[in-house]
């Protein structure tokens, strides 16, 4: 039974892989999944809660099918802080899949660069107008409310996950290579060239993340975007990320240098960087990607962290740690549970998922798990 096999027949990797897939083609769609502009707000439709899905007419008492009825925010009670909320019950609005709404470009992808400089676009996408799901009336369809800028919750999730969901695969893109090439040159030269590496690597490794990240957001240039600023901390944290993993590769390469055909391919006349990079480093495979999604969720729990603390991804662009971040908000937490949870809840479990498949995939590329 090969490797695949095993995989498929973890009921756990299966359900993490289908969760990621999910979630990965909702991202990358978002303006088709998404009914609404996510930085678009609607008149008084501050803090609505999620909008309620009638079957019956409210006039007549017919069985019309699934509709909505526009609702708009009215007086707040100060003492209760609960608030009024105005439907016109003389106007549903049906709802249905794929209908036309904002124009878009799906699938455009344009390289964020500092300020006065140029965009660069890498492909200009698809122009469209159809959304999957929405309202065909006047009525807006809020499916998880409003925020307090009378935004749609459920766009900006979608939107936001652009962010949290790939900034672990771009981390992980930049810190892998760096420390299989870093550990892999160490431990098969050796000597001094060994011991300078890896007692870089150490003082490296004793940097606290979180003041050299915060010092990171107190250097970066004023002027930068939140996606700018975000991408570029990703990246310097990154590129100085690789030193536990250049020590386990290390380690791995010392025991492989050893083996036959090593000693086969140097006695060939091989060159160091090739024997390296064709025979040593494809050894270490497995490990590399067990490492790689498991290391995924830690990059996108640091998203989280750096938009609470203000460091990462700054309003009106979202991002599930910036939406979360109105936790601190004792009065949300309280009056407005929807604004909470659901970037909660995606969190938890594109962490899950990650940690799940990077389960399956030890125990199906491992080859001790076939004696357990």
């Amino acid at each position: 039974m090969n490797w695949w096999q095993r995989l498929q027949k973890n009921p756990l990797a299966r359900f993490g892989a289908i969760v990621l897939l999910i979630f990965y083609v909702a991202v990358i769609a978002a303006d088709f999944v998404a009914p609404y502009n996510p930085l678009a707000s609607q008149p008084n439709g501050s803090l609505l809660p999620p909008t309620r899905v009638y079957w019956v007419s409210q006039q007549s008492g017919n069985f019309i099918g699934p509709h909505i009825y526009p609702t708009t925010q009215g007086d707040t009670d100060l003492e209760t802080g609960d608030r009024q909320l105005i439907v016109d019950f003389q106007k549903p609005s049906p709802l249905r899949l794929f209908v036309s709404g904002p124009e878009y470009r799906l699938f455009e992808f344009s390289l964020p660069l500092p300020p006065n400089w140029d965009e660069v676009t890498i492909f200009p996408g698809i122009p469209l107008n159809w959304h999957l799901f929405g309202s065909t009336g006047e009525a807006q369809f809020n499916i998880l409310g409003t925020d307090d800028q009378s935004r749609d919750q459920f766009s900006r999730l979608v939107h936001g996950g652009r962010i949290s969901m790939f900034i672990g695969i771009i981390g992980v893109l930049i810190t892998f290579p760096l420390g299989l090439i870093i550990g892999g040159i160490s431990g098969y030269f050796g000597g001094w060239t060994d011991s300078v590496i890896m007692r870089f690597a150490e003082v490296l490794m004793t940097f606290p993340g979180i003041y050299l990240l915060v010092t990171l957001g107190a250097v970066l240039p004023p002027g930068l975007t939140s996606t700018q600023r975000f991408l570029l901390i990703v990246v310097i944290t990154s590129v100085i990320s690789w030193a536990g993993l250049a020590r386990v590769i290390r380690g791995q390469v010392l025991s492989i240098k050893e083996r036959e055909f090593v000693q086969a391919a140097r006695a060939m006349g091989g060159k160091p960087i090739y024997i390296i990079l064709r025979h040593i480093l494809p050894q270490t495979a497995t490990y590399v990607i067990i490492s790689a999604t498991l290391a995924v969720p830690g990059f996108i729990g640091a998203e989280a962290v750096l938009s609470l603390i203000g460091l990462g991804i700054q309003q009106p662009d979202p991002s599930w740690g910036n939406m979360l971040s109105l936790a601190t908000n004792a009065s949300i937490l309280v009056l407005q549970p929807w604004l909470i949870w659901p970037p909660a809840a995606l969190i938890i479990l594109t962490v899950l998922a990650f940690n799940l498949l990077g389960d399956g995939l030890r125990d199906a590329l491992d080859p001790r798990s076939l004696r357990r």
